[in-house]
């Protein structure tokens, strides 16, 4: 496949052989989120958001796998680098037993490993004055961590603050911060003490009233955390305002509550920005990364990391030597090529583009948004924005929900204009169909 002449083609969605395929994966599997049935051959061409399902389609994957992928498929920046080394067995380590060696000395190897990859994070968040790094397996346990080393560092840990719309995980200590979709927690134990407010100016005044010292009713010496989302993810791609996030953040500076940025989603170059949380007057305490590193990060001070050893641990997390490799040669890549401001000039066009879009169907879109390549549409009814999602996906183009009725398009970070130009193109036509 070329990227610069591959084109969506589709027979029929599923084919045949992929609903084989979702048959035979479905007879062990357990219940969970499955959007659609496409099924991407790893065996068959794929490059850039071009992939290839067993039947022969050749979709245009404008999800980059919910921001997993920022490169894309086999995008010669990372795979380049990736040849040229001799990867060994096991790649999966007990990362907290032992350390890894990538061969000489960490100065001279060319094998990046897990330790470059802390020393590349404390390098991207510098600017905040970050210098501790624990890896973990996913994003949920990085917010897991993030909480933890905030309650550990609170004498008195008692409450914890987050968002309407947020969402932090699924495990069963994150789902205690999700505010999104209340199935999502629905049945089980949560964490005491967390409370939210609107993700709004206003929400951060009744939070302001809640810790008032003489008038409120939650003393802030024993808040251990607040928690937000630089840019809502699930809760529908939600761009928050300069004044929303400067307040956020004089309000903990002012009560000396550490503030955790869950830059799951929105970080490692997807908004046009290394991290979202720097378009902002904003100085997290506590960065939470996974999804673009391939592991689960927390990122803070040493100060605000635990003493005891014991405190921490997992079992993958700095053991996992490929996904340290394509972490930090994901940032790397991001930083030669110049893709943030790639990111941020694509994104300013996709954006000017789905405005255009929006223009053209008044009464069926509500509203278009968007940081970097971290984009949304926003459709009239839920019901509406699921028909376009499967119509666009018939058309060749692969798109995710999220909120109660938007649809989200994350292109690899190193998009070109005739892959935005084909996305708009798919999407007008997928409109006409759900509104003919």
């Amino acid at each position: 496949m070329q990227r610069k002449k591959a084109e969506p083609s589709v027979q029929k969605l599923p084919g045949p052989k992929a609903e084989e395929w979702v048959n035979f994966h479905h007879e062990a599997a357990a219940a969970s989120t499955y959007v659609y049935d496409f099924v991407w051959d790893i065996t068959e061409d794929a490059e850039g958001p071009f992939c290839t399902d067993p039947d022969g389609n050749v979709l245009l994957d404008f999800t980059s796998h919910v921001a997993a992928a920022p490169l894309g498929y086999n995008n010669p920046k990372l795979m380049d680098k990736l040849r040229e080394f001799d990867l060994v067995d096991p790649l999966k380590i007990a990362g907290q037993d032992f350390y890894v060696s990538t061969g000489g000395t960490p100065g001279d190897t060319d094998l990046p490993g897990p330790s470059h990859l802390l020393d590349t994070l404390t390098d991207i968040t510098d600017q905040y004055g970050m210098d501790t790094v624990f890896l973990s397996n996913s994003g949920a346990e990085a917010v897991e961590n993030a909480m933890k080393i905030c309650y550990d560092n609170c004498e008195q840990p008692k409450y914890g603050l987050t968002f309407e719309g947020a969402f932090h995980g699924r495990t069963l200590g994150t789902l205690s911060l999700n505010r999104s979709k209340s199935v999502h927690r629905r049945g089980f134990p949560e964490l005491s003490g967390i409370h939210d407010v609107p993700h709004s100016l206003a929400g951060v005044e009744r939070l302001r009233e809640k810790l008032d010292p003489e008038y409120g009713h939650i003393p802030p010496e024993q808040v251990a955390f607040l928690i937000l989302e630089p840019v809502q993810g699930e809760g529908g791609y939600q761009i928050p305002e300069p004044e929303f996030m400067r307040a956020v953040n004089d309000l903990c500076a002012e009560h000396d509550i550490p503030l955790i940025a869950d830059e799951i989603q929105s970080g490692v170059g997807r908004t046009g920005e290394m991290w979202a949380s720097d378009h902002y007057d904003f100085e997290p305490d506590v960065i939470t990364s996974a999804k673009a590193l391939r592991v689960g990060a927390t990122i803070a001070s040493e100060e605000m990391f635990p003493n005891e050893k014991s405190r921490l641990s997992s079992t993958w997390g700095a053991g996992d030597i490929l996904s340290s490799i394509q972490g930090t040669l994901t940032v790397a890549a991001i930083r030669e090529h110049d893709l943030l401001s790639h990111a941020k000039q694509a994104g300013e066009r996709f954006l000017e583009q789905l405005e255009e879009l929006q223009a053209s169907h008044p009464e069926t879109i509500v509203d278009v948004r968007g940081l970097g390549l971290m984009t949304a549409i926003e459709f009239d009814t839920k019901e509406r924005r699921e028909a376009v999602v499967d119509a666009a996906l018939q058309q060749g183009l692969l798109t995710l929900g999220c909120g109660q009725k938007t649809l989200r398009l994350l292109p690899p970070l190193d998009v070109r204009e005739r892959e935005l130009d084909f996305a708009i193109r798919l999407l007008d036509d997928a409109i006409d169909h759900v509104e003919s």
